[in-house]
């Protein structure tokens, strides 16, 4: 069970998308601390050195899915 889960769905352009996932990759790319928006507020998180990465595509029908995971441990 999580200690804290923060979920946050809005409609965005493909442009504001893609400034969004630029955003996020400019922080991960300089610096140990990533903050990540979520509406009106966000959350500032310490990502270490190395992290595990799943991209997944789920096509179904009319929708697709395109989920990018980033996981880490906290502990050493």
């Amino acid at each position: 069970m999580s200690t804290l889960e923060v979920t946050r769905q809005e409609l965005l352009t493909r442009d504001e998308a893609a400034r969004r996932l630029s955003a996020l990759a400019a922080a991960l790319a300089n610096g140990e601390k990533v903050e990540v928006a979520l509406g009106s507020s966000s959350v500032k998180i310490h990502v270490p050195d190395h992290v595990r990465c799943e991209i997944e595509v789920e096509v179904d029908r009319e929708d697709v899915e395109l989920e990018v995971e980033l996981k880490w441990t906290t502990s050493e």
